[in-house]
This record gives structure tokens, sequence and C-alpha cells, in this order.
């Protein structure tokens, strides 16, 4: 097997480098395939690597970059004001095809522009979506998008986002034909304004897709649909919601543990079992959301990630990059647009 390339934003993110690196020990025995370009500040990345023992390892090579972008920064300053941020410089590897993937936990806006203004839109593609993958009844994963790349769509965009999520879901979960739905404020076609009715008209019409209707947010995590449909404003809300209550969940179930030795007793007896549970509930074990929509794999890792959040980022965009997303995308959205002159 070719030897696959991952470039990572070492300096982007809450925490900072020392949690890319702890990531990065994890990968690299997880995909002893893998090769890793870590970028960022030389100074501050080198003593983090001898820590672990990674500076001289072979998968490794380490990139410097003299800026970073924070976590303040405005999209346009960072695009114009540093040419050589860690984020940047990553996002170059992919363009000129040295890594077939980014992974950074920086500023999303900055992220987002910069990889717009770097690797372009594929062919035809109007642009490109933010794409999460949240859990399902059953132990299954569906994928929503847009989550804030997007705020305002027409239903041409939101359009395009069914196609190139229902060939995600197929590809990355391997669904034979994955079924589309629109995130509306009811099932009735009656619902939803004229931008989300008109996108179901698109939808419907299209034999590509596996349309199945609007779906309500209550049934986000139902498994009625393989891949969710919104646009940027409307997803980000109800993701961060729902990220917000599962935090809520675990805080309150860790509480009623801890306040009785009986709680405590029963948890040690039952605790692979539960740990399986609270993992399952866990908003860093889907942490990665996809750009997709781009000439290339690029991963938005949550800003305040841990390693184990951040390694997950890492797990996205190896999977993204071995079935050549961008790639199938492409293909995908050429058939559509044919099939529709």
């Amino acid at each position: 097997m070719a030897t696959l390339t991952l470039a990572l934003d070492a300096m982007g993110g809450d925490h900072g480098p020392s949690v890319v690196i702890s990531a990065l020990a994890q990968a690299l025995t997880t995909f002893p395939e893998v090769h890793f370009i870590v970028v960022g500040d030389e100074a501050e990345l080198t003593p983090l690597l001898q820590q672990q023992q990674l500076l001289q390892h072979p998968q490794i090579t380490l990139k410097h970059a003299s800026q970073t972008v924070t976590m303040t920064d405005k999209p346009g300053y960072s695009l114009r004001a540093k040419p050589d941020s860690s984020m940047r410089v990553a996002l170059e590897l992919v363009a000129n095809e040295t890594a077939a993937a980014c992974v950074s936990a920086g500023n999303t806006g900055a992220l987002m522009t910069k990889a717009y203004f770097t690797l372009k839109t594929l062919p035809g593609i109007l642009r490109p979506a933010l794409m999460s993958a949240i859990p399902q009844q059953q132990g299954k994963l569906a994928f929503m998008l847009d989550l804030g790349a997007n705020p305002v769509c027409d239903s041409d965009t939101l359009f395009q986002f069914g196609v190139m999520g229902a060939e995600a879901a197929h590809q990355v979960l391997k669904i034979e034909r994955p079924r589309v739905a629109l995130l509306n404020m009811g099932e009735e076609e009656i619902k939803g304004n004229d931008v989300v009715k008109a996108t179901a008209a698109l939808l419907q019409a299209s034999e590509h897709i596996d349309y199945i209707g609007f779906i309500e947010g209550d049934d986000l995590f139902s498994g009625k649909a393989d891949v969710i449909v919104c646009d940027g404003f409307v997803g980000n809300i109800a993701l961060k919601s729902c990220e917000g209550l599962a935090d809520l969940l675990l805080d309150n179930i860790k509480s009623n543990i801890n306040a009785h030795w009986l709680t405590r007793w029963f948890v040690r007896i039952f605790y692979q079992r539960l740990q399986k549970s609270w993992d399952w509930l866990k908003p860093d074990h889907y942490n990665g959301a996809s750009l997709i929509g781009l000439r290339g794999v690029v991963i938005k890792s949550h800003g305040d990630a841990n390693a184990r959040a951040f390694f997950s980022a890492i797990e996205q965009a190896v999977e993204e990059a071995q079935r050549d997303l961008p790639g199938r995308i492409r293909d995908r959205v050429e058939q559509v647009l044919l099939a529709q002159e």
C-alpha cells in the first residue's frame, strides 16, 4: 500500500500543540502506513516531540511555520497578514499534493477562508460545506451538513449539499443508498420557508438521491435519515445545542454516581458496559467536521479538543483520504449536473 501523508496544523486550537502531539503519538500506532507532516513553530514543537520520543520517528516530518492563526483572528486578516501560518502551510501541502489531507483545530472562519482560497472548490460546486457525523440509534451514524460554513443558502446550494452528503455517506459510512432528509420545522409538505420547499422539489426530482422528506429536530438521532441537510445557521445551532445537552447529561450522571457509595459500587461492577454508553454520548467521540466540496480533504477539529478528540479528527482524515472523497464527490456531482441538463 502506498504511503498516505497527512498535514497536521499543530498550532491551532485552545490548548496548543501539546494536544496535537499527544494525538499524533496514538495515531502513529494506529496508522503505521501513514506519514505525518507536523506544521508549526519548530522551537515549540521540538521539545514536545522529544518528550514523546518522536523527534526522529520515521513517520514524522517537522515543517516550520513562523506564524500562528489565533482563535480571535478575523478570517480576512489571517489570510492577508499571516501567509506563513501553520494553518496556511498545512493547506498548501494539500494543494500541491504533498499531503492528502489537512487536520486543524484552529479558528473555524480562518480555516474555511484559507481552505477556500488555497484549494478552491470542485468543478460545479457552488459552496463547500461543513459536515460531521452524529450518533444514531443502534450504534449507527449519520452525516449532517451544513454546520456553519454557509449561514444563508439558496435551494441549489442545499441540493448540492444533499448530493455531496449522500456520496460521503456511501463512501465513508458504507451505506449503499443513503437516505437524505431536510431538517425542517415540521414533516408536512406545507411547512418551511420557500428555500426549503424549493430544495425538497429538487431532491425529489433527482433519481440519484433517495430523498425521504422533511424531519424535525427531535428526529436528528432517530436513525430515520443517513444524511441530514440544512443551512449553516440552523445546523450550527442544532449541533451546538445537542453537544451542550450531552455535556449536561454526562455531568448529571457523574454527579449522581458520586452522590452515594452504593451507586459508586454499582458503577464499578458494570463499568465496561456503562463506559460504552458514556463514550457514545461524548461529543469528542464524533469530533472532526469535514469541509467538503473542496479539491482536497480538510478536517476541522473542535478548538477545545483534547487528545482523544483530535485523534478522532485524524481518523476521519485518514478515512476520507483513503477513499479519495473529493474525487468521488467530483464524479457524483458531475453525474447529477449532467442529468439535470
